[in-house]
């Protein structure tokens, strides 16, 4: 079983707009055309059991109505996150939602909030995601569409761990996009800190990324590939090539995801 715990899609009405201005953005090239259709077709082919839906919501006016689109779509091979914007002052009800909802989780972009993760509003985010259960999944490191300015780095999470301490936290991209030297040094080896494979295979030293594996454990190493953005078979090579057993490959392809996530 493969489950890949990071992708994005669109709805049907912004999907050509957003990955058309994405792509400029990240200059980088896009492997589905960014609607639900496309993404669930792109996961069959490449032999991918599920894809975890990561919405993000831009504006504060905007979670709802993702959240809603998200739950629409959670169905088949797709499994959904929620979002919420820090700056929302319904931000927290609306946790209460997401998980009445059946979503899975909570997707933060900082770069694309315009917020740092240790701002004082995403606090009562933090507490009432620990309250509900609700993994949160954090875009860590380097973004395209914030090249000089990064509110999100791995040093950034580890006094969020130690406050949250039953809040299951995801850093996406191996924790720390092209700030990999900084996750071995300073968060590797965290205990509530899951960290996610997503559009890490084209850059990370290989043996860089064994190292963090080591240290971290198999056990909270989720894989990802940031679909459309990343060839999931890349992401997949890329942890092929780890010189591991087998079992422990499959903890972090499919077994991790199933005991975080509760997928049957």
């Amino acid at each position: 079983m493969l489950i890949d715990t990071h992708i994005h899609a669109y709805t049907d009405t912004l999907a050509e707009r957003v990955i058309k201005k994405l792509t400029e953005t990240a200059d980088c090239p896009c492997y589905t055309d960014g609607t639900i259709r496309s993404t669930r077709d792109m996961l069959r082919s490449c032999g991918i059991d599920y894809g975890v839906l990561l919405p993000i919501a831009t504006k504060p006016k905007q979670q709802t109505t993702i959240n809603n689109w998200a739950k629409e779509v959670f169905t088949d091979n797709i499994i959904s996150f929620g979002t919420v914007h820090p700056f929302a002052e319904d931000a927290v009800d609306e946790l209460d939602r997401i998980k009445s909802l059946g979503l899975k989780g909570l997707k933060l972009h900082n770069d694309y909030q315009g917020v740092f993760i240790f701002d004082e509003h995403c606090h009562r985010i933090y507490k009432r995601c620990e309250e509900l259960g609700l993994p949160i999944v954090f875009h860590m490191g380097y973004d395209p569409v914030s090249p000089m300015v990064h509110r999100a780095m791995p040093y950034d999470l580890i006094e969020i761990c130690e406050k949250y301490p039953k809040l299951n936290i995801i850093g996406a991209h191996m924790g720390g996009n092209y700030a990999w030297e900084a996750v071995y040094k300073y968060i590797a080896g965290i205990p509530n800190l899951y960290l996610d494979t997503a559009f890490v295979a084209k850059d990370i030293d290989r043996e860089l990324f064994s190292q963090i594996v080591k240290k971290h454990g198999t056990d909270r190493i989720l894989f990802a590939s940031d679909l459309p953005w990343s060839n999931p078979e890349e992401e997949v090579a890329l942890v092929d090539g780890l010189d591991i057993p087998d079992s422990e490959k499959d903890k972090i392809f499919f077994r991790n995801a199933q005991s975080l996530l509760e997928i049957g």
